[in-house]
Parts: C-alpha cells; structure tokens; sequence
C-alpha cells in the first residue's frame, strides 16, 4: 500500500505541476485562457486528491487531518470549477485567471504547512 500511496502522491504533484506551469505559461505570453495543461492539472489534481485521502495506511497515526483533507477537496474542486466553465472561452478575466493560480497556491500552502 505504501508504493501505491507514493504513485498516487508523484501524479499529484505532476497535476500541481501542470495546472501552476500552464497558468504561468500563460501569463506570461499575456494572454490569459485555460490551456490544456491546466485543465488536465486541475482533473489530476482532483482525481488524485480523492485516491491520496482514501484509507490507505491502516488507521496509523499517520492519517492526514480530516479537516485538512475536506478544505483541501473544497479548493481543488473550486479551482476545478473556475478552469472547466472558461475553459473554451479565448481570453479570460484577469480577476478569474489570477483567482485560479491564487488558489493552486493556497491549496499548496495547506499541504504543505498543516500538520
């Protein structure tokens, strides 16, 4: 379980990876719309946050806080929301592109500083 566990940790940050790179890509160039990397970062990122939060490791003390895993699901599925509706649109506001690369941020951030 704890190789499956580590897989399933690698493909989320390849989607935190995806999802932040395409929105820098973007910003950069100036134009700001939804690009594949960033749709499909924000799918794996989702996909993979439900598997990780699963029970895998047998109730040790080792379990991620609850409360952390459901604001951590609440922004990932946010951010999922704010990529998929402008998806398909040729420019998006800069208020709602920046919002999504603020909340990839803040959904780091929570990983990374909650124990």
């Amino acid at each position: 379980m704890e190789a499956l566990r580590l897989i399933l940790r690698y493909a989320h940050l390849i989607g935190f990876a995806l999802l932040l790179g395409g929105a820098i890509a973007q910003f950069v160039t100036a134009k700001l719309r939804i690009n594949p990397a960033m749709l499909w970062g924000s799918i794996i990122q989702v996909l993979t946050g439900l598997a990780l939060a699963a029970p895998l490791r047998g109730g040790g003390d080792d379990e991620p806080d609850p409360v952390k895993l459901a604001v951590k699901g609440i922004i990932a599925i946010l951010i999922f929301i704010m990529v998929f509706v402008a998806r398909k649109r040729t420019a998006v506001n800069r208020g709602h592109f920046l919002a999504i690369v603020g909340l990839t941020l803040v959904n780091a951030a929570v990983a990374t500083f909650w124990r």
